[in-house]
């Protein structure tokens, strides 16, 4: 069966005065000229994105687009009216936002994170902001520790929203966010804590002291090339995560293992080599 608002392999079986005719088989689809790039002959097997065009037909195209059925994504919007917001695929459909699912009216030319869902009953795609809507609160596939892909979504008083895996949801705190973080931001997290209500603690670092030996190790090499850092025990989070891409608590810990190891001495702003 071929699915709407999806990727699809699918065999070219004929060719007519539209374009190309696609197959899965059973079921087939119309890949008008316009979309058909490169050398393409019956029989090729393509991969391509089959939805509902402008007026109800069903067909293809090879184009990348921006976001799938069942994807989050950062999606920019085009056109605005009274019924909600067009978002732009990357294709000649754009993808629309009923006005009752946006988390916040939005407004022209701004982009925002998004859940893309098949909608049943007309079998076109549509666009929520409202993305804790689509996420899982339990049956977690991961454990504290983990590392996981991430996906910001927006800001909060307490931090950012991060999609999980393209599955759940969780949260960035203010206070341990030592670099530049804005929504649409894909990046690589782990996760620091499940709590028992379910909601999910994030971080941009490893934890454990494999972590911990990690940075005593890069910290080291780097005094061993430099001689000394101006970073200390009293040096801001901000300085630490500049310069070694760490929290001030893993910075800590690593040089108070090569202190203890007589590698080195420690003052409020300095490190040295011994």
């Amino acid at each position: 069966m071929i699915s709407i608002g999806k990727y699809n392999t699918l065999r070219v079986a004929a060719k007519n005065s539209q374009g190309l005719s696609l197959t899965d088989g059973t079921n087939e689809v119309l890949l008008p000229f316009i979309e058909v790039t490169g050398d393409i002959a019956l029989g090729d097997d393509v991969e391509a994105f089959v939805y509902l065009n402008k007026d109800g037909s069903t067909v293809a195209t090879l184009k990348n687009v921006l976001a799938t059925a069942d994807d989050f994504a950062l999606l920019k919007v085009v056109d605005v009216n009274d019924d909600g917001a067009y978002l732009d695929l990357g294709i000649d459909k754009d993808v629309f936002v009923p006005r009752r699912e946006q988390k916040r009216p939005m407004e022209l030319g701004e982009s925002y994170v998004v859940f893309v869902y098949l909608d049943d009953m007309s079998n076109r795609l549509l666009a929520s902001s409202k993305v804790d809507q689509f996420v899982e609160y339990e049956n977690y596939d991961f454990e504290e520790g983990d590392s996981v892909e991430l996906l910001i979504v927006d800001k909060s008083d307490l931090g950012y929203n991060a999609i999980i895996n393209n599955e759940f949801i969780g949260l960035l705190y203010h206070n341990e966010v030592f670099t530049t973080v804005e929504p649409g931001l894909r990046c690589k997290g782990w996760i620091k804590k499940i709590r028992v209500e379910g909601k999910i603690d994030l971080t941009l670092q490893p934890s454990g002291f494999g972590h911990i030996l990690d940075t005593k190790d890069y910290i080291l090499e780097e005094l061993k090339a430099v001689g000394e850092i101006n970073l200390g025990d009293k040096s801001s989070p901000e300085d630490i995560y500049d310069r070694f891409q760490v929290s001030k608590s893993a910075f800590k810990k690593a040089i108070g293992g090569l202190y203890k190891e007589r590698l080195i001495t420690v003052s409020d702003h300095h490190i040295k080599l011994i």
